[in-house]
């Protein structure tokens, strides 16, 4: 079978939220797409394809993960590094420089995360931006690993931990990470993971750098934390922003809960957001793509614009790539 590509789409935030209603609509959208694209493929070639499935289709076949809020972090916090925004570029470069010492002026990220139907496990953006002189640095004294050559055994050994015995001591732990961040001018990466939990850090070795989200209250300074071996860097959130895509996000899952109907009140007791359901509620028996195009409209002009790219895949678990699609948030720029 021959690669495929999958077609990762970006919403990127382009005005701050006016109207709530508008606002939650606009972000429920791609969060309804990228559950759609996140059913298992034999589900969706049972039904005749994609175009096919209905909201109560949807609800029906959707398997909800502990998982999902979890990997749209992942997707928000390499975004945001690869666009620059300084709330979050500047606390990773300082902590790959200060603390895990990485050289260059370059910064970048590679997505490196699972999806969590199990078809796809390596978002593959990486043979646009890793040469072959590309190395990841462990720590450890000696010449560093070539990551471009062992990324396709990292994918693999994300499943079958026979495969991990091939990998060299050094960086045997390293198909844990989520992320790949470095600079490009020096061609020097480290493994990184993000996880939306601080407690779900896990040490490995080969991953250098953790990343979670700030914690109300307590100290955002990056610090070593000695018992996980691992550079904590602690981001703080685009409140504006990803609180509304959370709470689009609850919308989604608490209308599939109630089967494609609108929730009971004690779910979703705010008005905007029963709204909302009520939109989805009321076109319950229709395609979802042709539910998405019919919510544009009422969606706030202007607050998310649409980017699609493809980008290689490599799965995990076999040696064929499939074919889907990644929906990931992407902040409002700010003036700098």
């Amino acid at each position: 079978m021959a690669d495929e590509k999958l077609q990762l789409r970006i919403e990127k935030q382009q005005n701050p939220v006016a109207d709530e209603v508008s606002a939650l609509t606009a972000v429920v959208r791609p969060i309804l797409e990228g559950t759609l694209y996140a059913l298992k493929h034999d589900l969706v070639a049972q039904v005749g394809g994609h175009g096919g499935i209905t909201l109560e289709m949807l609800a029906r076949l959707y398997r909800p993960g502990d998982g999902d809020c979890g990997l749209c972090f992942e997707w928000a916090v390499h975004d945001a590094m690869n666009r620059r925004d300084p709330l979050v570029l500047d606390r990773v470069v300082d902590a790959m420089g200060r603390y895990c010492k990485v050289p260059g002026n370059a910064p970048a990220s590679i997505l490196f995360g699972a999806e969590k139907s199990g078809a796809l496990k390596l978002i593959d953006t990486a043979s646009a931006i890793l040469t072959d002189e590309s190395r990841v640095l462990v720590g450890d004294v000696g010449q560093p690993a070539k990551l471009k050559r062992y990324m396709n055994l990292l994918g693999a050994a994300f499943r079958r931990p026979e495969v991990r015995r091939a990998l060299p001591h050094s960086i045997s732990g390293l198909w844990k990470a989520d992320l790949f961040v470095g600079n490009t001018d020096r061609d020097r990466w480290i493994g990184t993971s993000v996880k939306i939990n601080p407690k779900d850090l896990e040490p490995a070795r080969g991953l250098r750098l953790g990343i979670v989200p700030a914690r109300q209250g307590r100290s955002d300074r990056t610090y070593r934390d000695e018992q996980r071996n691992l550079v904590v860097c602690p981001i703080p959130h685009d409140a504006a922003f990803m609180e509304v895509f959370y709470q689009g996000w609850g919308i989604v899952q608490q209308f599939i809960a109630a089967d494609a109907k609108l929730p009971k009140e004690v779910a979703l007791p705010r008005p905007p957001e029963r709204q909302v359901a009520n939109y989805l509620a009321d076109r319950r028996n229709f395609p979802v793509l042709e539910v998405l195009d019919a919510l544009r409209p009422l969606s706030q002009p202007g607050l998310l614009e649409t980017m699609t790219q493809e980008v290689g895949v490599v799965d995990r678990g076999r040696e064929q790539a499939k074919l889907g699609a990644v929906i990931a948030p992407k902040a409002l720029e700010k003036d700098r």
